[in-house]
Formats: C-alpha cells, structure tokens, sequence
C-alpha cells in the first residue's frame, strides 16, 4: 500500500531513471492532456512531496501524480516487457534517451533509453513549476522530506483535540506520509485505539507521536519488505493481522472501518493492549471511561 516510505522509493527509482536525460516520448492518456508533447525537454529531477510526486521538467513544468491506493511507478530498461498491468490502465508513458553524461554510465560502459510507466494513478496533473503549491501546498510537514517540524506537525494534531487519532494521523494537511498502515501501526506502538481522541493522549505519547512516526518511515524507506516489529517473518503488529494473534500478548487483532464520511479506511488493533473507545465503545459510555482510564494513568 502507497505511503510515504513507498513513495520516496518511487521517486529515487524516477530519478534515478529519468534525471538529466532528454524525453523522447511522451504519451498522456487522460483526456485534458492527451495532446502534450513533451519531447525534446529535460527531466531535471523527481521529488516525493509526502504521497505526492513532482516531476520537474525543463521549461517551468511539472509532473503531479498521486499513487493513491492503487497507483503504481514502473521503470522499464529497452526493450524489457512491460508488466505493470494492462494497458488500459497506463495514465502515462515517459521514455528518456541513454544519459549523455558518462559518470553514470562507468560501471557499464553503456546505457540504454528508460521508460517510465504510471499505472492506475488517480491524480495525474501537469502544471507550472511555479504553481506546485496549487497541489501540494495544503500538506503539512513531510516526515521524509526537508521541511519536517516535529513541533509543528504536533501542533496541527492538537489543533482539533477531539477528533479520533487515526483520523487526523491520515490528515495530511497535519503530517505528510502517514496511511493506513503506519496509522495502525503506530495506534499499537502507542498502546491507544485509533478511536482515541487526540486530546485524550497521555503527555508522555503525545510528545513521543510524531519522532515515533518518522522514525517508522525513515526506518522503512530502504526496505523493499516494510517492517514496524524488527521480527523477520513478522512484519507488521496489528496491520492486515484480523482475527490473528497479537504478537505482544496473544489476544486475536481486531479490525473495523475508520472514516469521517468521505471514505471508511480498514483499521486494526488489538483489544487487549490498546486502550481507549472502539466502534463498540462509542465516547461517553461506562466501557469508554474505563479504557480511558487504563491509558491515562
């Protein structure tokens, strides 16, 4: 699933493959820009933006894709097999001439023409350098990118006390790069549902919150396997894990749907070592007052 760590990936893999070579080919396949051209220009560089990708291209231009659930990068050498899905669900093509500069061909001696592939992205823009902040510019810090401010981003979490943590975790105008995974993952390290109020963290896990959650995400940006447990075999604490035994105490993970009505989002955690509301102990009722109680004291 596409996150933040997923997504800085993708972007050192585009950089990588299309960073100062010549566009040779450029094939838009979404209405608005199905008449681009963009051949003839520069890739200059490829930079994540927390789920958000910006592909900088000579003359003022940008690349904005989103991966969103499903979306995916693929980079093709020459005349290698495409197999990131069928074809009708290609959203871009770009294909970059051999790098002209021998530095990055001195391991091989040579180089070949790199396609870069979009498959099922559901946000593919095209917009002026200049104007990235149009799509990315409502995000808050990036956890993997220069601009973090753990102070900052805590802040933005704090600014709505009431609403459920795993909501505003997904927020990313509070924080860019967390989803659903993270999102569990971190609800578990934290010992607290997704369901808790932020306000409701106690001192000592609000502060630690966002140094956890880009700690994950560092971790994992250099995985090809993402890992939130260290145990080989055992990847992840809570998430995609219903119905299975916790790794901590035993107890079987549960999982519900999460979502403040524009989307239910899959959400896990473990009833025995988590405190705070869930979907059946809705704030306010007697169940509610007693987790409370066992994660604030």
């Amino acid at each position: 699933m596409p996150e933040g760590d997923t997504v800085w990936q993708t972007a050192r893999r585009l950089h990588t493959a299309l960073a100062g070579r010549t566009l040779t080919r450029t094939d838009f396949r979404v209405p608005k820009y199905a008449t681009v051209d963009l051949t003839g220009r520069t890739v200059l560089d490829v930079t994540p933006r927390g789920k958000h990708l910006l592909t900088r291209i000579e003359g003022g231009l940008t690349v904005h894709s989103h991966l969103g659930m499903e979306g995916s990068w693929k980079v093709y050498a020459d005349q290698q097999r495409w197999t990131g899905g069928p074809a009708h669900q290609i959203r871009v093509i770009l294909t970059a001439a051999p790098a002209t500069d021998t530095r990055t061909t001195k391991d091989t001696g040579t180089d070949t023409a790199r396609t870069a592939v979009g498959y099922r992205l559901p946000v593919l823009d095209l917009l002026r350098t200049t104007e990235e902040h149009r799509t990315v510019g409502h995000l808050g810090p990036d956890l993997l990118g220069p601009d973090w401010d753990p102070d900052r981003a805590l802040a933005n979490l704090l600014t709505d006390p009431a609403r459920p943590l795993g909501e505003a975790l997904l927020d990313q105008r509070n924080l860019a790069g967390i989803g659903n995974v993270y999102k569990s993952e971190l609800c578990f390290l934290l010992r607290v549902t997704p369901w808790l109020p932020v306000g409701a963290l106690p001192a000592e896990h609000t502060t630690q919150l966002p140094v956890l959650a880009k700690k994950l995400l560092e971790a994992n940006r250099e995985r090809p396997v993402r890992s939130t447990t260290g145990r080989r075999g055992q990847d992840l604490f809570v998430y995609g894990r219903a119905d299975r035994p916790c790794l901590r105490c035993g107890t079987p993970i549960r999982a519900a749907d999460q979502g403040d009505g524009s989307r239910e989002r899959p959400t896990y955690w473990c009833p025995d070592c988590q405190a705070g509301p869930t979907p059946s102990t809705p704030p306010g009722t007697a169940a509610h007052r007693r987790t409370r109680h066992r994660t604030t004291n």
